[in-house]
């Protein structure tokens, strides 16, 4: 398989098409072979627009929402960034690619292994990957950016409180059929902005918290 060729087709047919035009975000996406994060067995469909197995019942989401996360997002090259999922490393690779450094917090130990080795082979040395329960763990600084892998079923404010003034978070909430993602941005220290982006569906963080259960 030609995979230069479907990298570009992907960036031409889904990312451009999704309205992901910042030329910083397609730049790194276009370095990174993302045939190179998946198991082995997915490889050829690494570029499908189509959420690609990667284990531990966990899934890589299809390009278009990564490259809208990225585009939304638009970190800097002297910016911190928060990631909540690592997952394989893809998006933490792309995460490192265009800010200073990326701490990524992944709750599966297999995933976590599997994303330090792939970031390794890709030469990123600016991300670290932490297992852990992002819902437990003591941030000892705010981030310029953070990125939420997955979705959360109820709304939670405790990452936006990690924003640095002027930091943005990106974030599915919801649950199926309707789940909406969204750019928050602190604007001050007891004030944060929401823009709603587009309708998609992801699953939910692994220690997310659950609506309540109704009963009669």
């Amino acid at each position: 398989m030609n995979f230069d060729f479907a990298r570009q087709q992907m960036i031409d047919q889904q990312l451009r098409a999704s309205e992901v035009v910042d030329e910083r975000v397609l730049e790194v996406i276009s370095v990174l072979n993302r045939e190179d994060f998946v198991p082995p067995e997915w490889r050829g469909l690494a570029y499908a627009d189509a959420e690609i197995p990667l284990g531990h019942g966990r899934m890589l989401a299809p390009p278009r929402i990564q490259g809208r996360l990225l585009e939304a997002l638009k970190p800097r090259a002297d910016e911190t960034v928060l990631e909540i999922g690592t997952g394989c490393g893809y998006l933490t690779a792309c995460l490192g690619l265009l800010s200073r450094d990326v701490a990524s917090v992944e709750g599966t130990p297999g995933l976590a292994e599997m994303a330090r080795r792939n970031l390794a082979a890709a030469g990123i040395d600016n991300a670290r990957v932490v297992v852990g329960d992002p819902y437990s763990m003591d941030f000892s600084r705010p981030f310029d950016v953070i990125a939420i892998n997955g979705s959360l079923p109820v709304w939670d404010e405790r990452f936006q409180a990690l924003l640095t003034v002027g930091g943005r978070l990106f974030v599915v909430a919801g649950q199926p059929p309707v789940m909406r993602a969204q750019l928050v941005t602190r604007v001050s220290l007891s004030d944060w902005s929401r823009q709603s982006l587009f309708e998609t569906c992801l699953a939910p963080l692994e220690s997310a918290r659950r609506p309540e259960a109704f009963t009669f």
